[in-house]
């Protein structure tokens, strides 16, 4: 079966980290095309699931061996030794990587050599070598997606702007840029989770800098009004909905009790609704939504603090009408 589109090789493993790892290949050198087993890549996969201590129950990921797992390996008798590394396996490991220094058992060198399993050495800590594959491993392996609308920097918070079609995404795009802010993505905004509760959005090369206008055509925002105009990627906080009037007074509240979220890929994300009639100066109400939610972030609910106000003059009331 051919490996997954976005799989790693153990030499494309070996060539990325080189330098930073300051890793050797010291076993299992026929073996540079070995990769993650399509069983380790299943749908939800994170990339702490990809590497990790040497660990029997975990199959099918990156092992690290630091001088734990080499003592653990080599204490007991040479049988028991020789069991413990046979073992490994099992655990089929796209790469073993000897880590804190550690000098490799000639069971394990030789086991290495007929498994056909790489075996990468570093002076590195293990720990280190986890948290540095496990960041990489998880970004290249992380659940995307791609949606439809514009992505924006605006007051330093990535916005996916969306909505019903014909509500102008695309011309809002372009007087918020006017305005100061940066632009991210038009038309096609693709999605990727870079860790459980985090999206980042960039847009396609194909699209990059691209602006599309009905009536004018194509724009390079860029060349228009400059470097600062443009981002290349930013995380997704926040998205603001454009709707018609029937569409707000049929499917939302006017004032929601609990803030709106919109689950992508599994994270939920921050939701403002914003009708869109002839007038309005849409631009400044998205502002205005981006606003409130950094002060949200920063615990302050301006619809909390208004119920809190209510409650006090009922209770005022309640009392001025008692003692009358």
């Amino acid at each position: 079966m051919a490996p997954p589109i976005n799989t790693v090789s153990a030499q494309v493993l070996f060539r990325e980290f080189q330098e930073v790892l300051q890793w050797e290949w010291i076993a299992g050198r026929d073996a540079y095309a070995r990769r993650f087993d399509e069983q380790a890549l299943q749908p939800g996969t994170a990339g702490a699931d990809l590497v990790g201590y040497l660990n029997y129950i975990h199959p099918f990921r990156a092992q690290v061996l630091g001088a734990r797992e080499i003592s653990y390996l080599t204490r007991s008798g040479r049988q028991d030794c020789l069991r413990r590394i046979v073992r490994i396996t099992m655990l089929e490991p796209p790469v073993l990587i000897l880590a804190d220094g550690q000098t490799a058992p000639v069971e394990l060198m030789e086991m290495c050599e007929s498994a056909q399993i790489p075996m990468f050495a570093t002076q590195q800590a293990a720990s280190h070598v986890i948290d540095v594959l496990r960041s990489y491993l998880f970004k290249l392996f992380a659940p995307q997606t791609t949606l439809h609308g514009v992505f924006m920097d605006i007051l330093g918070v990535g916005v996916l702007i969306t909505g019903e079609s014909g509500l102008g995404k695309s011309e809002l795009g372009l007087e918020l840029v006017s305005r100061g802010h940066g632009l991210v993505a038009d038309d096609a905004v693709d999605i990727v989770q870079i860790n459980q509760n985090a999206l980042e959005g960039k847009c396609p090369a194909l699209l990059q800098n691209l602006l599309e206008v009905r009536g004018i055509g194509l724009l390079d925002i860029r060349a228009i009004f400059g470097e600062a105009a443009v981002r290349r990627r930013m995380r997704l906080r926040l998205i603001v909905h454009l709707v018609r009037k029937e569409t707000l007074e049929r499917d939302y509240e006017r004032l929601p009790h609990e803030p709106l979220t919109e689950t992508i890929l599994g994270v939920p994300v921050r939701k403002a609704i914003i009708q869109v009639v002839v007038g309005r100066n849409i631009a400044v109400l998205v502002e205005a939504a981006v606003r409130n939610y950094i002060l949200q972030v920063r615990g302050i609910d301006t619809y909390q603090e208004f119920l809190i106000r209510h409650r006090q003059a009922m209770d005022a009331a309640s009392g001025d009408l008692g003692e009358a």
